[in-house]
């Protein structure tokens, strides 16, 4: 005699297919983009570190060893772009899905912000050693800083400005990604077609501009934490307490030190990233989806 029963079967569903597609296009082209974009500027991202060190730019290195740290840069990259933009558009597309469109630039800056928290368990060691290679007059390599850091502060050596890194990179998404998606669509919509690759570079680059002059001195801040060698058992400069020693030392000017190189290389990165991303995904999308 069999067992009956008056509940309905369980249908184990699985995730939509079109979420995988998703998932796989953006972590791809984002880890293309972040490569890209890092690579080509990085000459750029060392002198500007250097402007910013509180050893001064001479003693930092000049423009000796533009290269320094490159590395762990090649490395990190990929990584943490291809995390962010797997969070962001995650996110994005599935709360846009059930949303109006005026909600659309707060959820574009709150997936913002939970994709750079999320990065940033990765970012944050790789810079620890990227800057303080880039930096570096005792010529450390990547291994000597991971175990100096260890060393002096324990693990939490390799993540040393983790909080200044999301209190300066989460405002900056919050300008930079709505501004970014408002001029897509603005754009698109005047001239009734889809963007290119090209057209939407330049969106990014006007975007990331507007945001890394809003960010600079989070910037020099962020920089200097991760720079300071600080000895076991003392505690990691703050970032308030770093700001307000910048101002007291030298001035507002300090604040804004390596304001171009970064304002430049933040406008030509952006284009790059954006751009590099975009056509990346629609390669993607056609030649391994739509085969």
């Amino acid at each position: 005699m069999g067992i009956t029963s008056d509940f309905p079967p369980v249908q184990v569903t699985n995730v939509h297919p079109e979420v995988h597609r998703m998932i796989v296009v953006t972590v791809l082209g984002g880890a293309a983009a972040g490569s890209c974009v890092d690579l080509a500027l990085y000459p750029l991202d060392t002198l500007k570190t250097r402007l910013q060190s509180q050893y001064g730019f001479i003693k930092s290195g000049g423009f000796r060893g533009i290269y320094k740290g490159i590395g762990p840069t090649s490395v990190g990259s990929p990584i943490t772009a291809g995390i962010f933009f797997g969070v962001y558009d995650f996110l994005k597309n599935s709360m846009t899905a059930k949303a109006s469109e005026e909600w659309y630039p707060c959820i574009h800056m709150l997936s913002a912000t939970v994709a750079e928290v999320v990065c940033s368990t990765t970012k944050v060691p790789v810079e620890i050693v990227k800057q303080r290679r880039q930096a570096s007059f005792k010529n450390l390599s990547t291994i000597q800083i991971l175990v100096a850091a260890v060393r002096q502060e324990g693990l939490f050596g390799l993540y040393r400005g983790f909080g200044s890194t999301i209190i300066r990179d989460v405002p900056f998404a919050l300008v930079e990604f709505p501004i970014w998606e408002w001029s897509k669509k603005e754009w698109s919509s005047r001239i009734e077609r889809e963007l290119n690759a090209a057209e939407v570079a330049l969106c990014g680059a006007v975007a990331g501009g507007i945001a890394a002059a809003v960010t600079s001195p989070l910037d020099v801040v962020k920089t200097q934490i991760m720079l300071a060698d600080t000895a076991a058992g003392s505690p990691t400069p703050g970032i308030f307490s770093t700001m307000g020693c910048i101002y007291r030392q030298h001035g507002i000017k300090k604040l804004f030190a390596g304001f171009f190189p970064r304002i430049s290389m933040i406008m030509l990165g952006g284009g790059i990233f954006f751009g590099v991303y975009d056509k990346c995904c629609k390669l993607i999308e056609v030649n391994v989806f739509d085969v």
